[in-house]
């Protein structure tokens, strides 16, 4: 006999919420196996598949396309049962060592972040043989209500949710008209009928847009962006200093390095590598304010996030243990998460744990910037566009590649003294690159 088990959608990494439906992998009726994944989900950090951890018939999906889910909220609903695929074989039987076995525990593998993944994750059959005992699970459900006004036939219901939320509200679900798949009906069908006595009689319309006006609405990674900046400013005392530094020295170490044939070295590198070395000289910077316990939480390892601009908008990657790492390692890294940004393959896990931001906002063509903190990060290096410009060099007037530095800091963990003495540290690595041997 087959048993409907509900999947609700994952916790998908720290601090996510909700998730935006992308893409369905499977349809209503479609056989599953364990581990496979039945949707495409945006959260504001990555667009991850989300894989189900029961084998079975689906027999209901929550949510089309587009539309936002809160973390707990059902995604599917798995017929469980003694059933066969195309193939003949056996899914989610009380067999363990059948295709799909065991399904009435689940995997147990939803993992924060990432889902359960092995080989199975991958499967992508579109499945439809089922037994009477699946079809007797996706068949009608009656909950009479006296004196209500009720319609004939059948009832299609699937979720013992639906079926227990119209029960405590005296619904009679033969009255309602379901949205879903062949006239399925779902928890939002339960829940508008429960909200529509409740509504005004006469409720005042929107106002109208004007003509010519655009309203985005703030989610996904935008929503992300703007929910954490505003958080940022909210908490964070922040305060931000600046120095212009002669990069010319900086570049022909670069120019070296990369003609000697072995890893090429990005600027952005460089730079990371500057900051980690900076911080291991004022490792109070690496840190976090515990607002609750009122502590200041000094970190062990640098995770060095850098912003990368990407059509999905604005990303922090995160290189893990930046502190270990070469300036060809560093280089590496920081090339791979670009690639992934670039391509929407960033997991949750490259995107958060970050405990110092780089923001090269230079790329823009822009000199300065006063940069909010990546909350709850207590730091953030910017570098401006890297421009020939006149500079005093040995006390002679000449053109040199002039770029502005910026460093913005939480006041609650440290003075302008130890900000000012990171910033003077990086410019000296960058106009002396030298500098970096006698730090190492």
């Amino acid at each position: 006999m087959a048993v409907v088990k509900e999947f609700t959608l994952p916790d998908l990494g720290e601090g996510l919420t909700e998730a935006e439906i992308v893409r369905w992998l499977v349809e209503v009726g479609e056989v599953v196996a364990i581990d496979q994944p039945v949707v495409e989900v945006e959260t504001a950090k990555a667009v991850v598949e989300v894989p189900c951890p029961y084998g079975g018939v689906v027999t209901a999906r929550f949510g089309a396309e587009g539309d936002t889910l809160d973390v707990g909220r059902p995604l599917v609903t798995v017929a469980v049962g003694s059933h066969s695929d195309a193939a003949g074989n056996p899914v989610g039987s009380d067999d363990p060592d059948a295709p799909g076995g065991g399904a009435d525990e689940g995997s147990g593998n939803v993992l924060v972040g990432y889902g359960t993944g092995t080989a199975v994750a991958r499967r992508r059959g579109r499945v439809r043989a089922v037994d009477g005992s699946v079809k007797a699970a996706v068949s009608a459900t009656e909950v009479p209500v006296a004196g209500a006004p009720v319609a004939d036939g059948p009832v299609a219901v699937i979720s013992p949710l639906v079926r227990r939320l119209a029960r405590e509200h005296g619904l009679d679900l033969r009255a309602l008209a379901g949205t879903g798949p062949d006239g399925l009906i779902l928890r939002a069908d339960v829940e508008r009928a429960v909200a529509a006595p409740a509504a005004p009689a006469a409720a005042p319309a929107p106002a109208p847009v004007p003509a010519g006006e655009e309203r985005v609405p703030l989610r996904g990674v935008r929503g992300m962006v703007a929910d954490k900046l505003a958080r940022s400013r909210r908490e964070i005392p922040d305060a931000t200093c600046w120095v212009d530094a002669d990069a010319t020295e900086l570049l022909a170490a670069r120019a070296a390095m990369n003609a000697s044939g072995g890893e090429r070295i990005s600027v952005l590198a460089l730079f990371a590598r500057i900051v980690t070395a900076g911080l291991a000289r004022y490792p109070e910077l690496n840190a976090t304010v515990d607002a609750e316990r009122r502590e200041i939480v000094r970190l062990p390892a640098v995770h060095l996030g850098f912003a990368a601009q990407t059509e999905r908008g604005l990303v922090v990657p995160v290189v893990r243990d930046a502190h270990t790492r070469s300036t060809s390692g560093l280089s590496a890294e920081i090339g791979r998460l670009t690639e992934a940004a670039r391509t929407g393959a960033l997991t949750p896990r490259d995107l958060t744990g970050g405990t110092v931001t780089l923001n090269n906002y230079g790329v823009f063509g822009v000199d300065g910037s006063t940069p909010i903190l990546n909350h709850p990060e207590a730091a953030m290096l910017g570098v401006g566009r890297i421009a020939p410009k006149p500079w005093v060099h040995q006390g002679e007037l000449a053109v040199r590649h002039v770029v502005q530095l910026s460093f913005t800091f939480d006041h609650r963990v440290c003075d302008g003294g130890t900000a000012g003495g990171f910033l003077r540290f990086v410019a000296d690595c960058v106009e002396n690159p030298a500098v970096l041997l006698a730090a190492v």
